[in-house]
């Protein structure tokens, strides 16, 4: 059937648009452009033999690179590899010898050798494969492709040979695998169909196909399932009290036990390959410090606690050193490494611009505020230094996510122009608790919301700020709540609005998206057709008649995760209302805007907007 929502890229309008205010320059220092030019490095991997393979995200590709750990160029591995979301790409996985690299690369999984050559794919018995997991023998590998309408596990080789299925079954998704050190069986995680928020620890024994459930409950997320180097013990991290904690248990189901017990959540680990250590990252208030933990006591100790974010940490095979990514909200992403000994860190990567070395960026503060509820909302506040008395309060995406203290150039840019910018962590964020991640099932749009106006009441209290110079803006579920907090707010707390790619009603959206999104939907508001209250309750589409205050809105045509017909429905909705609106689209982006053109449109449609309807006559 011929679809009759039409989409195209294009620009709309109803009413007078903002115009680029003649009487206001750019911050001393700061330009779009340049903040739109970096090239970020980022999934690095240490191979056995010194060397990293990681992305570099360009003007129009992620594509793989190589480099030595002792500092190096870096080396071209892949041509034309599609731009994507560090959230949604992989990570170049090394054969244990450390003379291949495999890669998914247009859809499929490729190998090369470390030596060099043109990328080879092995999955051609596939319309698709992805997420490849070497065995110890460094000649096979397990791939990721969909079958029985369910993610499945396959076994092949590094000459593409007709796979063995590992797993068949339609109860669920079957992710991450991981071989034991002998190569006889794997662990993996089972995302089972009947229980979206639970998450098993699977043992499959390769040979026979027996599986056993080594860890699984009802409503528990257990998921990073690894084996010690010996094969003795098996990890994963487990959500079984508030906080994600890493789990230890023997292949033969016994001697269960909860290793740390910092009272964080552990976003990731890595065995040492004697054993004796686990290098782990925690997240400790929206930063994620290093931290190194005893396997035999459970004690910690940290590395690097310094503010920011800490990633993808990986071992030197003599356990030497080790080398992760970081960045700050002063610093954009790097590669570092740690010299185990002395403690001595190295930058290996300069992703910063010589401009930009030395700009005095902002470093904002954790504060918090309560809500309607007395719910204590955890924010990140970006103080300007000198304020032009106009805020901004970004809700971030997800939900289930965080506003982190990471590298903004958004945040850093309205800053340096005199804005405040608030970033809250609302209801259903993650990093606070299994109470707090959870506070918003079955209530999107509703408490979650609240936590945004009262954002805007807090922000009210500040020096300088003001009242009627708020503005909200956010992306996927926060261009959601940007649409909520314009058309369901009977005190107009905001002035304007701001919505990239954001969606207003869950039903229509959740039938156009892809299966995974449909299924991450429904782990919060269970199936539409058993909720649809829930649904409606959350969906703002029939309230575009409240809306008094401008929104600009954009979306990606290629957005597979909020569909482009959001937008659409939601523009068709302001339309009836003759509510002021802009709207553009992009043909070339996805969920999220990479290409830096079309990312420095945004950020300059943004500016223009932010600055016409909340700046004062003299900025």
């Amino acid at each position: 059937m011929e679809n009759p929502i039409k989409l195209t890229e294009k620009y709309e309008r109803n009413g007078w648009p903002a115009l680029k205010r003649p009487d206001l320059e750019p911050p001393a220092g700061l330009t779009l452009p340049l903040l739109t030019s970096f090239e970020r490095v980022r999934s690095l991997r240490l191979s056995s033999r010194g060397q990293i393979a990681c992305i570099k995200d360009g003007e129009s590709t992620s594509d793989v690179y190589t480099m030595s750990a002792s500092g190096s160029w870096l080396s071209r591995v892949s041509i034309g590899r599609t731009l994507a979301p560090s959230w949604d790409d992989e990570i170049p996985q090394w054969s244990p010898d450390g003379n291949w690299l495999a890669f998914t690369l247009h859809g499929h999984v490729h190998i090369v050798p470390a030596a060099g050559g043109l990328p080879k794919k092995i999955t051609d018995f596939a319309p698709s494969a992805s997420s490849p997991r070497w065995m110890p023998d460094s000649k096979g590998l397990i791939i990721s492709v969909e079958r029985n309408n369910a993610d499945q596990l396959l076994l092949t080789n590094i000459d593409g040979n007709y796979p063995t299925a590992l797993t068949t079954d339609s109860i669920g998704d079957h992710w991450d695998a991981n071989p034991a050190p002998d190569g006889e069986s794997i662990v993996y995680n089972l995302r089972r169909f009947d229980d979206l928020n639970r998450l098993d620890i699977i043992l499959l024994e390769i040979a026979t196909g027996k599986q056993s459930t080594l860890y699984g409950k009802p409503s528990v997320r257990a998921f990073s399932p690894k084996w010690s180097p010996d094969g003795k013990w098996i990890s994963f991290i487990a959500q079984e009290g508030q906080r994600e904690e890493i789990y230890l248990i023997k292949p033969n189901g016994e001697g269960l036990h909860q290793l740390t017990k910092a009272g964080e959540d552990i976003f990731q680990y890595e065995w040492s390959p004697s054993g004796k250590q686990i290098l782990a990252v925690a997240n400790q208030e929206a930063s994620f410090k290093l931290m190194l933990i005893d396997v035999e006591s459970g004690s910690t100790s940290v590395l690097s606690g310094a503010a920011g974010i800490h990633s993808n940490p990986n071992w030197a095979k003599d356990e030497s050193y080790i080398v992760f990514e970081f960045e700050s909200p002063t610093v954009p992403a790097d590669f570092y490494k740690m010299d185990l000994k002395t403690k001595q860190v190295t930058q290996l990567t300069f992703s910063n611009s010589p401009a930009l070395q030395n700009y005095p960026f902002v470093t904002p503060e954790l504060i918090s505020y309560k809500s309607y509820d007395g719910l204590e909302i955890p924010a990140i506040l970006y103080r300007p230094k000198q304020s032009n008395g106009a805020a901004i309060l970004y809700p971030h995406g997800g939900p289930k996510d965080q506003y982190i203290l990471g590298f903004d150039d958004v945040a850093q840019y309205f800053t340096a122009k005199g804005y405040t910018y608030i970033a809250p962590n609302y209801r259903g964020s993650t990093g606070y608790g299994k109470d707090f991640e959870r506070a918003n099932y079955n209530d999107w749009g509703v408490g979650d919301l609240q936590d945004c106006l009262y954002g805007a009441k807090y922000l009210r209290t500040l020096k300088n700020i003001a009242p009627d110079k708020i503005g909200i803006a956010g992306g996927s579920y926060g261009g959601y709540l940007t649409i909520n907090a314009l058309s369901r707010d009977p005190e107009y707390l905001f002035a304007c609005g701001v919505t990239k790619y954001g969606d207003s009603n869950l039903a229509t959206s959740w039938a156009q998206c892809e299966k995974r999104l449909r299924l991450y939907t429904e782990i919060f508001l269970g199936h539409p057709a058993e909720n649809t209250n829930i649904y409606m309750q959350g969906s703002p589409i029939t309230e575009a008649r409240n809306i008094q205050k401008p929104v600009l809105i954009l979306h990606g045509l290629l957005d597979t995760v909020v569909p482009p017909e959001a937008s659409e429905e939601w523009v068709e909705a302001l339309k009836r209302e003759n509510k002021t609106f802009e709207y553009k689209t992009y043909a070339t982006e996805p969920h999220g805007f990479l290409r830096p053109e079309n990312l420095l449109d945004v950020y300059e449609r943004m500016e223009r907007f932010l600055d016409w309807y909340l700046l004062p006559k003299n900025g």
